[in-house]
């Protein structure tokens, strides 16, 4: 119960924090997103939270509406604009989900959430990602990100849920910055971020 406190608390000082000092930066980024891929400049989407519990995304916009001529989507390779993959190597397109940590959909650190229909394809084990509240950044993205294969990065996951503490917090918070400024495992070779989870090994 302290813990959670503390950790709603440190959540809530810094993700203010920021966004008072991010303030300028962002109102230019959302410029620059608006001009370069049009509207809307923030993409959301359902991700699952604490327990699996459902809330809306909100990053930087980085692809575009391209469709086939059957109205569905072109693959994430395709329309990732030159603007996006910036914003994605500099990870400048996450930082609208500050938002998501004051509304206390998400916390600063903890497992990064996926998709919901990853859901039900997790091992029980893998599934103990969704006991804390899903982070910006995590155990596993500053131990190989998205270089890792999924169940590497889901038993990093799961560490941080079993030994989670406000110094840990800390501790990967410095160690992001030191990722992000290195713009090291973006993405894997072919894909836009990553392969798509498609179930635990039985």
């Amino acid at each position: 119960m302290v813990r959670a406190f503390v950790k709603r608390l440190f959540d809530l000082t810094v993700a203010t924090v920021a966004l008072v000092f991010l303030a300028l930066p962002l109102a230019v980024l959302a410029a620059i997103v608006r001009i370069g891929l049009g509207s809307p400049v923030l993409f959301a989407q359902t991700r699952p939270g604490l327990h699996g519990a459902p809330f809306r995304l909100l990053k930087f916009r980085t692809m575009t509406d391209a469709r086939d001529d059957s109205g569905q989507l072109l693959p994430d390779e395709v329309r990732l604009t030159a603007l996006g993959a910036y914003l994605r190597q500099t990870s400048l397109d996450e930082l609208p989900e500050l938002l998501n940590v004051l509304r206390g959909e998400m916390s600063l650190v903890g497992p990064r959430p996926l998709l919901m229909d990853y859901l039900p394809l997790y091992s029980p084990r893998q599934a103990r990602r969704h006991e804390v509240k899903p982070g910006l950044t995590g155990w596993a993205q500053v131990n190989g990100r998205n270089a890792l294969q999924w169940d590497e990065k889901f038993e990093l996951d799961v560490w941080y849920v079993e030994h989670q503490s406000l110094w840990l917090d800390v501790k990967i918070l410095l160690r992001t910055v030191r990722y992000v400024l290195a713009r090291r495992d973006i993405a894997q070779p072919g894909h836009a971020t990553a392969e798509r989870f498609k179930g635990a090994a039985r």
